[in-house]
């Protein structure tokens, strides 16, 4: 029994340090999947698989192979047995290590980058807990499965971070990917409209389709400053703009910020691609429900 006890003790002790050393926003995709996943009952769509999912009458134009001929023999109507999809998708994954992402209104918020970096790795825990394959984008790496591919996505983000190898670029750069790719992108996109434009284009031309999911801080939707502030550049330090009535401009930054969102969502219609923004003093799971079912609706490729 001593023996039992001080066994049962060890493995206490090494899960507590296992669990020490992972870093905490992992553990945070891992809880914030692990929400959105007991609320997902399968994708359920048609495709190549072996489970049955239902049976529909025969359309013109199926193969005479679809038909179930046990079912239909019970009725006059012939009906077709379809099953549910079960091929992998790859998702190639991206976000953006701008020095823009840093910006954080509030220390109770925390930057842009925690909460793209958190929104990467938990659709990630989807994806590969529905038996999809993951890669992040300018790393080489194909895409992989498995319970280790949290940990490895966040090694290459944060080894690309230290050595300051990460993409300095709000978009990412151009690179070849398999026809019928999917993407998801996590940034700010406050970059011109015609640098979105290409960047999209650039893949959406080659048969790849994507998300956008846009992260901002409140404040950068609400303008919510009064007086006279000095907003400094992120990006170049000549941006710096000093704002002697900053209230009295709130009305047309917002109405210029709609209009620049709005055309980045026409960018992505026109592509065929989705966009979808989200706020930082927002939860993530409600957004990654949503882009998950996003990428379970796409077809296989």
């Amino acid at each position: 029994m001593v023996h039992k006890a001080l066994k049962r003790a060890d493995t206490h002790h090494h899960a507590e340090a296992l669990a020490a050393g992972l870093p905490p926003l992992l553990v945070a995709a891992e809880r914030v999947a692990s929400t959105i996943s007991q609320g997902v009952h399968g994708r359920r769509r048609v495709g190549q698989g072996e489970t049955f999912w239902q049976f529909r009458r025969y359309q013109y134009g199926d193969s005479g192979q679809m038909v179930d001929w046990r079912q239909s023999a019970k009725s006059t109507p012939l009906y077709v047995r379809e099953t549910e999809w079960e091929a992998a998708q790859c998702v190639w994954l991206w976000r953006d290590g701008s020095p823009s992402m840093s910006f954080q209104s509030s220390s109770d918020l925390g930057p842009k980058s925690d909460r793209a970096d958190l929104l990467l790795l938990a659709l990630a825990s989807l994806l590969v807990r529905g038996g999809e394959r993951v890669a992040l984008m300018g790393t080489g790496a194909p895409p992989s499965s498995g319970r280790n591919v949290l940990a490895r996505l966040w090694s290459m983000i944060g080894t690309r971070d230290e050595i300051g190898a990460i993409q300095k670029s709000s978009l990412p750069d151009i690179e070849v990917l398999p026809r019928y790719a999917r993407v998801a992108w996590f940034g700010d996109f406050l970059s011109p409209l015609d640098d979105v434009k290409k960047a999209v284009s650039s893949f959406a031309n080659h048969g790849v389709r994507g998300h956008l999911i846009q992260v901002l801080d409140p404040a950068e939707i609400l303008f919510p400053y009064e007086g006279r502030v000095l907003f400094s550049g992120m990006e170049r330090q000549d941006q710096d703009v000093l704002v002697r009535h900053s209230g009295a401009m709130r009305d047309d930054y917002q109405a210029a910020f709609k209009a620049h969102q709005g055309a980045i969502r026409d960018i992505c219609s026109a592509a065929g691609w989705s966009f979808i923004d989200h706020r930082t003093d927002h939860t993530p799971e409600s957004i990654l429900l949503s882009l998950y079912l996003h990428f379970s609706e796409m077809g296989g490729g």
